[in-house]
């Protein structure tokens, strides 16, 4: 049960850890914070996408290590048996990263969720929102990491070779196929051999709810032949859209773990 629908989550709202973790790309000069401490759900907590990515690199949203992130989850008061919801108001649906990211670290997947459609819709609905912040007791989170779910350039380029998994990219496909510029400066433009391209914006509607199983089958199904299968490794630019795709794919195929080249064009497509 990767997403759960508004109506759930104001059933069990006083029994789930919420997460806000909207992030909005830099050119729309939003902050997810500001508009968090205006408006969110009641009882959520800010996850801030960029304060918890790794630091001291020039690469945007690389995870943290074990220690940092233990840190991290502990301040936000959570507990290793806690059920989350992590909901964004961010046109890139940022917060499949943030699902990501709990899933690497070893959080049971079951216990992990995206709130379709996210804050737009929770408006929408006229559900209840707040600008209280949630007092928060500090806990003492332990987590493990399950290093196969992410992929290295190294493995990337081993894998051109080798075929032993199949690489999607969740970028545009202008700038997949290298007709448009990047946005990030000093990155080249097309994508990495053999890969191939499903824009993160087919697996949404217009609302930015994930369409259907059935729509997503037919999505998949344009560049694999078989939605079985498990060696499938996201990418995008940052390595926030990817995970919208292994989110969407994990909605068709229950058996699939998401697996992310963390480092994504924005290491790739160096100059």
């Amino acid at each position: 049960m990767s997403l759960v629908q508004t109506e759930w989550l104001e059933k069990n709202i006083n029994s789930v850890k919420i997460l806000d973790c909207s992030w909005h790309m830099p050119q729309t000069k939003r902050s997810g914070l500001e508009e968090y401490n205006n408006q969110h759900i009641p009882n959520s907590i800010f996850f801030d996408l960029d304060e918890n990515s790794k630091k001291k690199i020039d690469l945007p949203h690389m995870l943290v290590d074990q220690n940092e992130w233990d840190k991290i989850v502990s301040k936000m008061g959570i507990k290793n048996e806690d059920e989350i919801v992590i909901y964004d108001n961010s046109d890139v649906v940022s917060s499949c990263r943030c699902w990501f990211n709990f899933i690497y670290f070893g959080h049971n997947p079951r216990l992990i969720h995206v709130l379709n459609g996210g804050l737009k819709k929770w408006i929408k609905e006229n559900k209840k929102i707040t600008n209280e912040i949630k007092d928060i007791k500090i806990s003492g989170y332990k987590s493990f990491e399950q290093k196969k779910l992410v992929k290295n350039k190294e493995q990337i380029d081993l894998n051109i070779k080798e075929k032993n998994f199949k690489v999607i990219d969740a970028r545009s496909k202008d700038r997949f196929d290298g007709e448009v510029p990047e946005p990030r400066k000093g990155l080249r433009s097309g994508n990495i051999k053999n890969s191939f391209c499903i824009p993160f914006n087919n697996c949404l509607n217009e609302d930015k709810t994930f369409k259907s199983k059935e729509d997503l089958k037919l999505v998949f199904k344009n560049c694999l032949k078989d939605t079985n299968e498990k060696d499938m490794v996201f990418s995008c630019g940052s390595g926030v859209t990817a995970c919208v795709l292994a989110l969407a794919y994990s909605l068709i195929n229950d058996k699939y773990l998401p697996c992310i080249y963390d480092g994504s064009w924005a290491e790739y497509g160096i100059i």
